[in-house]
């Protein structure tokens, strides 16, 4: 069972920015790298849900349906998610010679994938007959 991409977006943020007043055993890196993990899973549902709508076959390719994107969600919307689901790759993988990624990089980061979790819902209607390229 998937979890909603909003449902993992405000763990994230709750992970970023505990409530005043809580107890937090992990330290900010931590919290900002399970945070990073979270983000990606919620683009990735994000991803599966838009392609559901478009063409249930794109949900089974992984990879490709990144690079499609841009045929049927536009070029802005496209990079965007490129960019972003990068760097949360990057901020997810545990490097012992790198630092953790710093909370404020990842809150920028929950910003992005909100506004692309509206944009990728936006757009499922819009093109789901033909790509981008061919109207």
């Amino acid at each position: 069972m998937s979890t909603s991409p909003e449902t993992l977006v405000t763990a994230a943020g709750r992970l970023l920015l505990p409530e005043p007043g809580s107890v937090s055993t992990l330290g900010p890196g931590l919290r900002a790298r399970a945070a990073a993990v979270l983000l990606r899973m919620a683009l990735d549902e994000a991803l599966n849900a838009y392609w559901q709508r478009v063409t249930p076959s794109m949900t089974r390719i992984g990879k490709h349906r990144m690079l499609c994107l841009e045929w049927y969600a536009g070029h802005d919307t496209a990079r965007r998610c490129r960019t972003t689901w990068a760097a949360l790759s990057a901020a997810c993988h545990y490097r012992t010679y790198e630092l953790p990624p710093a909370p404020a990089e990842v809150h920028a980061r929950l910003m992005e994938v909100t506004s692309l979790l509206a944009a990728l819902r936006g757009r499922a209607g819009t093109n789901s007959a033909t790509p981008k390229g061919d109207t």
